[in-house]
């Protein structure tokens, strides 16, 4: 049986929170906890994004490191007569990986409701239907109830966050680590190593951990946090493709689980600044730390929104390699995690204000 030390026990808790994009509690309070004791200070914008506060050199650049709080899921919309609920997706799903999947109805007082996803059975499908993937609009919740009256008694009201079912696992091989809410509770993750591995340590600049909101939706709480902060250089640290998995071809991705972290150089929301992709690269080469580089033309992260802020703030995107993102489960390995890790603070110890301004026109 796996021993859950505290690195692990912080993965169980963030991936397990329940927190969708404008219902982020569950893992702002988790986030909060772990990052306050290597912050000088935290704080949150009106969004409810987490802003800790490392200081180096309090004349240095601002430094912000950015993963988000939100995950894809789902929200409450109707409920019928049968007591069957209806829903919007929040963020983006791909209906073959819903139905029949477990979900968590989350009520106003915090009650868990737990109910599966259902759709007419195959059986009455006509020939032609059972060929094409099921239309999410047709799709509903079960949750046990007989009645529209019998579900309002149990405080499920539309508007009620719904999340997916599912409990953090260390794999067989206990490098793959098996959690819903990867995307992003990984980059919240990284965000809280990265200021504990700074606690003892020297470096020229004022670093900013953050867990921002809404990611999944539009990128929106990464804007209003960098409004806060006002940075000089953006990291969002995400997931990405994982290009491992059978049917997926070298065109499509290149990356591999456990393989480093992912530099993304493209996406549909920002292409990498060149001066600080070359910095990052360089400095992985130079410690030694694997690294991979990936593009990913239909997505985009925090960096998007980042980079566009007030002048313009020089941003990357650094990713994790994951297997079944925007599903109900998905797959990573810690190397990549503790690798992306070393790299950011190898990274933030090089940004002093004579580097930033070096690297800003490259």
């Amino acid at each position: 049986m796996v021993q859950y030390n505290e690195t692990l026990t912080m993965l169980k808790e963030l991936t397990d929170a329940r927190a969708i994009a404008g219902n982020e509690k569950e893992s702002r309070d988790i986030m909060t906890k772990y990052i306050t004791p290597f912050a000088d200070k935290v704080e949150n914008d009106n969004l409810g994004s987490v802003i800790a506060e490392k200081v180096g050199d309090p004349n240095g650049p601002k430094i912000m490191v950015a993963g988000h709080l939100d995950e894809v899921g789902f929200m409450v919309t109707q409920i019928d007569d049968k007591g069957f609920l209806k829903f919007q997706t929040v963020g983006g799903w791909w209906s073959q990986v819903m139905l029949a999947q477990r979900v968590q109805v989350i009520t106003r007082t915090g009650e868990t409701i737990v109910g599966v996803i259902g759709s007419k059975p195959p059986h009455i499908l006509s020939a032609s239907a059972r060929k094409q993937p099921y239309d999410i609009k047709d799709m509903f919740i079960d949750i046990g109830a007989t009645s529209k009256e019998e579900v309002k008694s149990w405080g499920v009201k539309p508007g009620d966050m719904v999340t997916p079912y599912f409990e953090f696992t260390v794999m067989k091989n206990e490098k793959h680590l098996l959690a819903k809410a990867w995307d992003n509770r990984i980059g919240c993750a990284i965000a809280i190593e990265v200021l504990k591995g700074l606690k003892n340590e020297k470096h020229p600049n004022i670093v900013y951990g953050c867990g921002v909101v809404q990611e999944e939706v539009g990128l929106r709480g990464s804007k209003t946090a960098t409004h806060k902060i006002n940075p000089d250089i953006g990291f969002a640290v995400d997931v990405g493709i994982a290009g491992d998995t059978p049917g997926i071809t070298s065109k499509e991705s290149n990356s591999k689980m456990g393989a480093g972290p992912q530099i993304i150089i493209y996406d549909a929301s920002m292409v990498a600044h060149k001066g600080l992709r070359d910095l990052v690269v360089d400095t992985a080469e130079e410690k030694g730390i694997p690294y991979q580089y990936e593009a990913i033309p239909g997505g985009g992260t925090d960096a998007g929104s980042i980079h566009l802020t007030a002048n313009g703030v020089p941003a990357l995107s650094i990713g994790i390699a994951t297997r079944y993102i925007h599903s109900h489960a998905g797959i990573l390995h810690r190397d990549d995690f503790e690798n992306t890790v070393k790299l950011v603070i190898e990274v933030i110890k090089k940004l002093d204000r004579e580097t930033v301004k070096k690297i800003m026109f490259e």
